[in-house]
């Protein structure tokens, strides 16, 4: 039997008729302004089952005989080069769920990689099992006390009691047994969780103005809804005020934005559950803070209310039902409150009393875009945008985060991204072939690092590393562009300096002073802006303040001049001896040596009192200055080029890991700095993490962690001599200093022929493999040449133009000959090379 709904502030949602109404309103309106609409599901199922039943007719009108959105009821927004229609509407209270992809949260999410997937539901099944053999403990406390109690004979109450302590015991050592597998999880997901992904809806194949996101299991769903909810919570506790108690005693003073997502959830049944909910895109705090004061879990609200919460007077409640229907769910909510505030008994901390200013909120909702491909990433900015013009404290990380996105869309607005990327990489396969789409999601951390493949040089193999350095190397150019070399004479006149066409588009992003006024304390700025966005790139993410003094003002002033030989190069011109390769190499692997499960380099080591206070003082660039003077120093103990090789191989694989890593011998491994420790205080070994290897380069018994670190390169290796010149380990300069002479205070010791010759031995395989891939190199361009030539040729005859003047055409020759004779001079040095390898 049907009961009367009371009556109250808090609204009931209208029939499907009226959803209908809305929807043909929606489309019409849209096929009027040019733009697309959401599918038509979405707007029935998520945006009509969260209005109340009188709010829909304040929307629509009918003209000409078809339903249209009011004038009043709409507004579109210009993003960029990119339209957006908004419905301006009154949703109930509790209808909108905070979205994933809230800026202020972006440090909480690692990129979504599908082995991290695979991790979170290993996660989740281990928090299941903690769950149950934690409850299963606790009844075999309790069983324990209830034996130390019981009456009767005493040695049947000994027995009893000494199984019952077994077995409280044996339950315990599973607890801890557990705790630890989702410690080492945890660990391996770098204590944070893999972003969503969403895509836009689609709807008969083409892309609607919505979202969707990717499927997911149920628990993981849920798992992943509860983290975001959590994550959002921390960041809004630097706020300077109870949002929460706020809304209760004034309501909501402000629009929010929200978009209409789909969730995709497959159950254990195997049937996929697809409901259609508003996501907040701004005012996510308020969201979850609404959601709060309704005493509704938005985990709940999106992946199923649990019958019981909002069970009907006199319905039979059943634990196991879970309602997916949003106009189910908000017009049970509503009922109960209704119900609960017209009680006189009821207290005034009962949501029924609370939620009254807030039972309806103004809201902002999208129901258009002119390029729903692009939806995502206009509603990111426009969170972005929001959080950077606002008043409320902003976590640094995720501030740096949205600055560097918005410098990335400061050079696509400029049409110079493109431009900008090909001159870092000269070498690279085809810029022409970028998308530049994709390309600000790969660098911005907001998808896969595939689309910057193009940039990959000829000839190297694309893989997860080299990407990786790819996407390094990128946004170091974005954030330090090189400007023209200075050819004004000096003179006593005041000339500008030409800055180029990239140094004013990052001054104009980030708001700097004009280039005659950088100082040290914008070349720190950048460089954090730099950290921050290179540790989207990672995992296992590690401080930001780890990379300060990289960079300094001629960085900033004159750009970073980066090394444009690949990762393969620069280690065979290691392998071969080459200085300066090794310097390039240290530089390239900075950044994983401060983003890992076990960090190379931190922020703020030591103490500037005294060594004795917290240790030696040591500044993230002495690390890299003794890392890359280790390369030059014959008489340094325990250290060899086989040892550097292996370990810069190791920490530039690591972040690819899937599995932990195994000692050749099967032993358990164990963290350097550790080694006396007792074993339940001990690192988990998780994937990631880089065995350290011995002189010869071999694998050790132990996991390199800091300990190892300092202890193998010492602060002292990174000191210069004071005749030694200049010793900066700056991340742009061409060389690090010392890396060719190798001067520092050590002194220098003859080198032993014996030795010279294994030395020599070990780096001819590299140096053959590096003439072998220059040797290609020049074959192919040359065999590009002649193509080009020859389609220059037939095209000439085709249109019939004219020959090029004789001089041209003679410097051209003049050049080739030069290049031909070269050619064949090296052929006899290669013949040389051949007879002396006979002798070897």
């Amino acid at each position: 039997m049907a009961t009367k709904r009371p009556d109250g502030d808090y609204p009931y949602v209208g029939t499907t008729t009226w959803g209908e109404r809305l929807a043909d309103a929606v489309e019409n309106t849209c096929a009027d302004l040019g733009v697309v609409p959401p599918p038509r599901q979405a707007i029935t199922e998520g945006l009509a089952t969260a209005l109340p039943d009188t709010e829909i007719r304040n929307l629509i009108s009918t003209q000409r005989g078809k339903k249209v959105l009011k004038q009043t009821a709409h507004r579109l927004v210009q993003a960029g080069t990119d339209q957006v229609l908004l419905l301006m509407c009154d949703i109930h209270g509790a209808a909108a769920a905070p979205w994933h992809l809230n800026d202020r949260t972006v440090p909480a999410w690692s990129p979504p990689l599908p082995e991290a997937n695979q991790r979170v539901e290993d996660l989740v099944a281990a928090e299941a099992a903690l769950e149950e053999a934690t409850k299963a403990a606790k009844s075999a406390e309790k069983e324990v006390e209830a034996c130390r109690r019981a009456p009767g004979d005493e040695s049947y109450a000994a027995q009893a009691l000494t199984a019952a302590t077994q077995k409280h015991q044996d339950a315990l050592r599973r607890v801890t047994e557990l705790e630890g597998r989702r410690q080492v999880l945890l660990a391996a997901l770098g204590n944070r969780r893999p972003r969503p992904v969403v895509r836009s809806a689609e709807e008969a194949g083409e892309p609607k103005a919505a979202l969707v996101l990717a499927e997911q299991p149920y628990a993981v769903a849920l798992h992943l809804q509860r983290y975001a909810a959590e994550s959002l919570e921390r960041a809004g506790r630097t706020r300077g005020y109870d949002l929460v108690e706020s809304l209760v005693d004034a309501g909501q003073l402000s629009k929010g934005m929200n978009v209409l997502q789909q969730w995709q959830i497959t159950n254990s049944d195997g049937t996929v559950s697809k409901p259609w909910r508003l996501a907040a895109v701004t005012g996510n705090n308020r969201a979850l803070a609404r959601l709060e004061v309704f005493r509704v879990r938005p985990e709940h609200l999106v992946t199923g209310m649990p019958q019981s919460l909002v069970s009907l007077p006199k319905e039979k409640t059943d634990p196991g039902l879970l309602l997916l229907s949003l106009r189910e769910i908000l017009n049970r909510l509503s009922h109960r409150l209704n119900q609960d505030a017209a009680e006189p008994e009821t207290l005034p901390t009962d949501p029924s009393l609370r939620a009254g200013k807030i039972a309806t909120v103004s809201a902002e909702i999208v129901i258009g875009c002119s390029r729903p491909e692009a939806l995502e990433h206009v509603l990111r900015t426009l969170n972005v945008n929001d959080h950077l013009r606002g008043i409320q404290p902003y976590e640094e990380d995720a501030r740096l985060i949205a600055l560097f996105a918005t410098l990335v869309d400061s050079y696509a607005r400029e049409s110079a991204l493109a431009a900008a990327l090909a001159e870092a990489f000269p070498n690279a396969r085809g810029v022409d072939f970028l998308d530049l789409a994709d390309v600000r999601d790969a660098l911005t951390a907001n998808g896969p690092l595939d689309p910057l493949e193009p940039l990959v040089p000829a000839g190297e193999e694309v893989s997860p590393t080299v990407l990786r350095d790819i996407a390094v190397r990128a946004i170091t150019a974005l954030v330090f562009p090189e400007i023209p070399p200075e050819n004004t004479p000096k003179s006593s006149r005041r000339t500008v300096r030409d800055t180029g066409r990239f140094w004013p588009i990052v001054r104009g992003a980030l708001q700097e002073s004009a280039w005659s006024q950088i100082r040290a304390k914008t070349a720190e700025a950048r460089t954090r802006l730099w950290s921050a966005a290179v540790a989207q790139l990672f995992l296992h993410q590690g401080n930001i303040l780890s990379a300060l003094g990289f960079f300094g003002t001629k960085e900033v002033q004159k750009g970073a001049v980066q090394d444009p030989r690949p990762l393969r190069e620069l280690f065979l011109g290691a392998e071969a001896g080459d200085p300066t390769a090794w310097a390039a190499l240290v530089k390239r692997m900075a950044p994983a040596l401060i983003h890992g499960p076990q960090p190379f380099i931190t922020p703020g080591q030591g103490s500037e009192a005294g060594d004795g206070r917290k240790g030696v003082r040591r500044s993230p660039s002495s690390a890299l200055a003794a890392l890359t003077l280790a390369y030059t120093q014959n008489n340094v103990p325990n250290i060899s080029r086989a040892l550097l090789l292996a370990f810069t191989k190791a920490v530039l694989e690591h972040p690819d890991a899937t599995q932990p890593p195994e000692a050749q011998d099967g032993t358990p491994l164990v963290c350097y700095g550790e080694q006396h420790w007792s074993e339940k205080d001990r690192t988990p070994i998780t994937a990631g993490m880089v065995i350290a290897p011995d002189i010869e380069g071999r694998p050790t018994g132990y996991v390199a962690d800091k300990a190892w670190f300092d202890e193998m390169f010492p602060v002292e290796l990174g000191r210069p001599a004071p005749a030694g010149g200049d010793a900066s380990t700056s991340m742009g300069t061409g060389n690090s200093a010392g890396a060719g002479d190798g001067g520092t205070s050590r002194e220098e010791v003859r080198v032993d022929p014996r030795d010279q010759l294994d030395m020599l031995r070990q780096q001819l395989p590299a140096r053959v493999e590096l003439v072998e891939g220059s040797y290609q190199r020049a074959v192919d361009s040359a065999h590009t040449l002649m193509t080009d030539f020859e389609e220059a040729r037939r095209l000439r005859a085709q249109l019939g133009e004219g020959r090029l003047p004789a001089d041209q055409r003679i410097e051209w020759m003049e050049k080739l000959s030069k290049a031909r004779d070269a050619a064949r001079a090296s052929v006899t040095s290669l013949d040389q090379v051949e007879t002396l390898i006979l002798q070897l």
